[in-house]
């Protein structure tokens, strides 16, 4: 073929595979390139296996076959693609053993053929082999190119080896945007948040991954209000959020109670015409849920038009903790009439909400229904729902014999739901032996010393009550101090049981002094029978008017204008005295207070509770 023929077959097929868009299309072309002769081409050879292997409409056995059948020896950009077909598929270790053929056939490397590589190994896990690659970049002389080393500072990274990656970073003399990311995911994942946040800050140009990484890792290690800080400061940087960041500082809502600003958020994925597709769906379901809005919750689900099972599940669980039984159970049956079946996770919420309003044959029905009709086999954790479901309903002796029947060993937890069970209905025998058990088992849980005290006291045992406690103080087991937020005008504001570091702190108490009056003239006597036996009555009295809640409601009433509902979070259980004196300044000053503390949610409106007293 004369060369200006050849030249211009070579431009046509060039022309031809960068418009190719499908295998199907990359075959046809392949046939052409046969028919004219430009298969021989290195040119058009490696353009036709670089879209064979590409990770997104190629066919790596396609490539494979291509790359094996190649006449000449297989030029650097060839081998190149193939490993990052290799890197990107579900095969990482391919990419391996293919470099060991590179170096046997002494195949000259660039700049690209290392971060295929290492992003194999980083996939693997495969340090050993990640520090094997290192040694060939240095011994090549790849050390000082930047896209190699952010690979392998990546790699050493994502792998875990946080020193190994702060050497390489700190040895770069101008690490660009990626290499900042890479260091600070590295130290989010290792769990030094407060070493990646140091390096954020330093940072002389942070984009949006920056700012993602550092959002998701504060809300996986529980700073949710720290999380919540970093996106607005990314809204001031004026740097767009993801669908990624947006899930996370909803779920950092949720976890704060957070309805304002989980609202605001709402809104701005509205404004922006975010799509929500099921991931962002079930975080905003799950954020107006775990905020005390259902309302809200439902209006989303119904919304979204793909419903996951999670979507599902995150509408389920939040009637489970609002207490509302016989909804969870109607959407459940909805879920599995629209075909969908329920996962592990589900099960859990439906057994959850008929535990939490005493649907004990609901239950049970749903229980036996896992394994025969769901084909799941149930975890410890259902059993433990159905221990707190049979404890509940007073079906203590059944909730034993379900404990001992169980295929696995009982945790803390289980035991923990059959003492509250002792606690509730007076079982105080079995509610001696099980305390004493779970002391045995868990001595670290300052809960389950206070449970076995109060059941010692309902009995009359004092000095045995005593000894509990004194064997929790000389043992060195602390009881989580409670804390309640409570959040108005966008701000978070938290307070701790006998806390007095709040700047309003004065006036806090001396509107809760005033609120103490009206309670007495209501007839509220406080319930100081389970505080600390040591005290008296007038000190027991004192320490229950400091608890979290409390302070809150009294900062509440203060903050916000009248029949404003006051939202509050608390990490613990709600206490029997608190309950009551919730439901009275509902009634006296005609407020509905929306109250989440560690298991579920007391909606408490004239005098009254949407939990029923049953909690």
């Amino acid at each position: 073929m004369a060369p200006f023929a050849l030249h211009s077959t070579m431009t046509q097929t060039l022309s031809l595979l960068e418009k190719c868009s499908s295998m199907m299309e990359l075959k046809q072309i392949h046939a052409q390139m046969f028919k004219t002769g430009s298969v021989l081409e290195t040119i058009t050879i490696s353009e036709l296996q670089a879209f064979a292997a590409s990770p997104n409409s190629g066919n790596l056995t396609y490539a494979k076959i291509v790359f094996d059948s190649l006449s000449s020896r297989p030029n650097t950009y060839i081998w190149n693609a193939m490993l990052r077909g290799y890197a990107d598929s579900n095969k990482p270790e391919e990419a391996l053993i293919l470099y060991h053929q590179m170096l046997c056939h002494s195949v000259p490397h660039n700049g690209y053929t290392f971060p295929f590589l290492l992003k194999a190994c980083s996939s693997l896990s495969a340090i050993e082999k990640a520090q094997q690659v290192h040694a060939q970049i240095i011994k090549l002389g790849f050390g000082s190119d930047v896209y190699t080393t952010n690979s392998l500072l990546h790699a050493y990274a994502a792998s875990g080896f946080i020193e190994s990656a702060r050497i390489i970073f700190d040895r770069i003399p101008h690490p660009d945007t990626v290499s900042w990311n890479s260091i600070i995911d590295g130290y989010v994942k290792c769990g030094e948040t407060e070493t990646a946040y140091e390096l954020f800050k330093d940072m002389p140009e942070k984009n949006a991954i920056s700012f993602t990484v550092m959002i998701s890792g504060h809300v996986q290690a529980g700073l949710d209000k720290e999380a919540l800080d970093l996106f607005q400061e990314m809204q001031i940087a004026g740097i767009k959020p993801d669908k990624i960041v947006l899930t996370n500082v909803l779920s950092a809502c949720a976890h704060l109670g957070a309805l304002d600003q989980g609202r605001w958020i709402h809104t701005y994925i509205k404004k922006n015409d975010v799509q929500i597709d099921p991931m962002l769906g079930c975080a905003l379901t799950d954020m107006y849920a775990k905020c005390g809005s259902m309302q809200d919750a439902l209006e989303v689900f119904k919304k979204t038009r793909k419903k996951s099972v999670s979507l599902w599940t995150a509408l389920i669980h939040g009637f489970a903790i609002h207490g509302r039984g016989r909804e969870a159970l109607y959407w459940f049956m909805q879920m599995c009439m629209a075909g969908l079946k329920p996962n592990l996770i589900t099960c859990t919420a439906i057994l959850t909400a008929c535990s939490y309003t005493g649907l004990a044959d609901e239950g049970k029905s749903i229980f036996k229904s896992m394994n025969k009709v769901y084909n799941l086999k149930p975890t410890v954790e259902h059993y433990g729902c159905m221990v707190d479901l049979l404890g509940r309903a007073g079906l203590l002796k059944e909730a034993e014999n379900l404990i001992k029947g169980m295929p696995m060993k009982p945790n803390a937890v289980i035991w923990g739901a059959l003492l509250n069970a002792c606690r509730i209905h007076g079982n105080i025998a079995l509610g001696k032996q099980v305390g004493k058990f779970l002391i045995a088992v868990d001595p670290d849980h300052g809960g389950r010393y206070i449970h076995l005290a109060n059941i010692h006291a309902a009995a009359g045992e004092w000095d045995e009550a005593v000894e509990v406690r004194r064997k929790m103080k000389e043992d060195g087991v602390s009881k989580l101090p409670g804390c309640s937020t409570i959040s108005l005008d966008g701000a978070i504001h938290g307070f701790f049981a006998g806390d007095g570091s709040h700047p309003q702190i004065a006036e806090i108490n001396c509107m809760w002094y005033k609120i103490v009056e009206r309670l007495r003239q209501e007839g509220y006597k406080p319930a100081t029978q389970n505080l600390l036996l040591d005290l008296k009555d007038e000190e027991k009295e004192t320490a229950l008017n400091q608890h979290s809640e409390k302070l809150a409601v009294a900062f509440g009433l203060i903050r916000t204008k009248p029949r404003t509902t006051i939202r509050i979070v608390k990490n613990l259980r709600v206490c029997e005295d608190c309950h009551m004196v919730m439901k009275l300044i509902s009634k006296i000053y005609n407020r509905e207070i929306v109250m989440r503390d560690r298991t579920r949610f007391h909606v408490f409106s004239e005098g009254k509770c949407t939990c029923g007293d049953y909690w």
